[in-house]
């Protein structure tokens, strides 16, 4: 048998302004993670694929709709299969278990894809590159939302975090210093795919509007980048907060959402903003280690369903190891509920 996992994600800035060029920064998230298990099976049972935290039972080829859920993990294995250079439907269980709430902005269909590909290519002896991972992930990223930007598959194929323009190379981003996050669910569901549309719309109805909006929010992210570099947490809580307006001013917030984000800036939070499609979803606030309890606890007063305090270690250089305390990103952290 072979088991791989993959992390979720945050963004931490650019989400909607990514999808039209414009740059974000994406960071893993180890505290919740998907897991594949590929087992031999008898002879000419093909590929059965469990799931039950979909509640799937599925064996490749039978009949289903692309609303049904075994629908992308069947994609991801026949799109992995086909890359591995397997042309005959090989005799497997294929069990998939996952952590990340589901249509929460934490990047749950990518961890999905990326740990099922991870698990097939080792199982078969192959070793894929996080490029040829994300690549794969991706596929599976279209049947998920519409016009993914690429970003999701690209952050937890990494691993790490990452800087990413449509259709550019991959940068790994370098953080000064570590960056301590307390991440917020309002429990409310909204799939990816509906706020994209919906924003694609106001940006056909007005694109003069929703273009300077994305330049802005494109802006903010380059001003992020060298906060982050620079390990300037002051600055950074700022920008979290000028992103969050503007995210506002695309409509893609709520109250809900609001409501966490102000908690946090209330209990000490240096800034706070949505997180990925938002609408509902969660919430990201940048704290310092101290106050992360505090905060946390203030965010659950509120209503927050699900807590979670998270880091991402700082490194010593592009492409380097983790440095200063605190686990490193492929590490499992602490979960707070």
């Amino acid at each position: 048998m072979t088991t791989a996992c993959a992390p979720g994600k945050v963004i931490l800035f650019g989400e909607h302004a990514v999808v039209y060029g414009r740059p974000a920064i994406a960071a893993p998230v180890t505290q919740v993670r998907a897991c594949a298990l590929v087992e031999d099976a008898p002879r000419r049972q093909g590929v059965f694929i469990r799931a039950e935290d979909l509640q799937v039972n599925h064996y490749l080829g039978v009949p289903i709709t692309d609303e049904h859920p075994a629908y992308p993990l069947e994609s991801t294995v026949r799109h992995t299969l086909a890359r591995l250079g397997i042309e005959a439907i090989p005799d497997l269980t294929l069990t998939v278990s996952s952590t990340v709430p589901v249509a929460r902005g934490l990047g749950s269909g990518a961890a999905v894809a990326t740990a099922i590909v991870r698990a097939l290519a080792q199982h078969f002896g192959h070793a894929l590159t996080p490029d040829e991972i994300s690549e794969l992930v991706y596929q599976t990223e279209i049947l998920h939302h519409g016009t993914p930007s690429g970003i999701d598959n690209t952050v937890i194929a990494f691993g790490r975090p990452v800087w990413f323009v449509k259709d550019q190379p991959i940068e790994i981003l370098r953080v000064g210093q570590p960056l301590w996050l307390v991440i917020g669910d309002t429990g409310i569901i909204s799939p990816t795919k509906l706020a994209v549309a919906d924003v694609r719309q106001g940006w056909q109805q007005e694109a003069e509007r929703y273009e300077a909006l994305f330049n802005r929010i494109g802006a903010v992210a380059g001003r992020a980048r060298k906060a982050i570099e620079g390990g300037d947490t002051a600055t950074l809580g700022r920008l979290l907060n000028e992103n969050q307006q503007l995210l506002e001013a695309i409509g893609v917030s709520s109250p809900e959402l609001e409501s966490l984000v102000d908690a946090a800036r209330q209990a000490g939070a240096m800034g706070a903003k949505l997180c990925g499609a938002g609408r509902g979803g969660n919430m990201i606030a940048l704290v310092r280690p101290e106050s992360a309890q505090p905060i946390a606890d203030a965010v659950r007063a509120v209503g927050a369903t699900n807590v979670i305090v998270t880091h991402v270690a700082a490194t010593d250089a592009q492409f380097g190891h983790t440095r200063g305390e605190g686990p490193p990103l492929d590490a499992p952290g602490t979960l707070t509920c």
